[in-house]
């Protein structure tokens, strides 16, 4: 029985340049037929074309290595000035360029994160002049001469901020992905509760708030989503800077004996 793929590839007759691409892709035998079998010759002849030409076109010096974002124009550029980490920084973005696209596209500060991108999850949370922002709802623009700061810019140093120390103490994490924003939110919660900004659940004495609750604590940090479900130890991280105090489980063992008379006890 004549082989459909083999007819395909013998019909179509691959230049040199295209053998030699897909042996740079890996594809030989049955699965380079089966390839060409699912995206067509014809198809993959203009893929082939247009990646030569972009290779030829590099090594001719032809077109700049720089990305793409850099070589084209601007619309509506605007020049913003503002301090991130304690680093006096300025660029030049898009008015309609977001806070987080900035930090991630144009200054490589990758650790806040793009969830939702709609302001729902909490991931690309930062601290600006102080408070709590999301960076993916807030125009770069709108930055101009204040003071941000993004994860990277928590830690002294080789020296991790409290509230980092007490995430990595009580794996208040599993994934990672919306730890950064889960940080920076802590942080600036607990600046909000010095100055005595209440929350809806906040328990008052006099005209300053009390030590935080547990409720406080989670209501403050509603915002923040975390899908593996982490809650009990980022709870407890945020307590243990916030009080001073251990919240680490304790483990008392039983002694010999007693557990069997527990389940005596259970079973009268």
């Amino acid at each position: 029985m004549t082989d459909h793929f083999e007819d395909l590839h013998d019909a179509e007759g691959l230049t040199a340049d295209e053998e030699k691409l897909l042996d740079e892709l890996g594809l030989e035998g049955e699965s380079r037929r089966r390839f060409l079998g699912q995206v067509g010759a014809a198809g993959f002849s203009v893929f082939a074309l247009q990646l030569i030409a972009e290779r030829e076109a590099h090594a001719a010096g032809e077109v700049p290595l720089e990305p793409a974002a850099e070589r084209l124009p601007l619309e509506n550029a605007v020049k913003v000035a503002f301090k991130v980490n304690g680093e006096q920084r300025s660029v030049t973005v898009d008015s309609r360029t977001t806070l987080l696209d900035t930090l991630r596209e144009r200054l490589d500060l990758t650790g806040s994160k793009k969830g939702c991108d709609h302001g729902q999850c909490g991931a690309c949370t930062v601290i600006a002049d102080g408070r709590r922002v999301l960076s993916c709802l807030t125009l770069a623009a709108a930055c101009e001469g204040k003071d941000v700061t993004t994860i990277e810019g928590l830690a002294k140093g080789e020296t991790l901020h409290p509230m980092q120390d007490a995430f990595v103490k009580y794996d208040a994490f599993q994934c990672g992905y919306c730890t950064p924003g889960q940080i920076c939110s802590a942080v600036a919660l607990l600046d909000e509760a010095k100055r005595g900004e209440a929350s809806y659940v906040t328990e008052t004495t006099g005209n300053r708030p009390a030590k935080l609750s547990d409720d406080d604590i989670r209501e403050r940090m509603s915002g923040n989503i975390c899908r593996c479900g982490a809650y009990p130890n980022i709870l407890k991280a945020i307590k243990e800077v916030h009080k001073g105090e251990e919240t680490a489980a304790t483990w008392n063992f039983a002694k010999p004996g007693l557990l069997d008379k527990e389940v005596d006890d259970e079973t009268v």
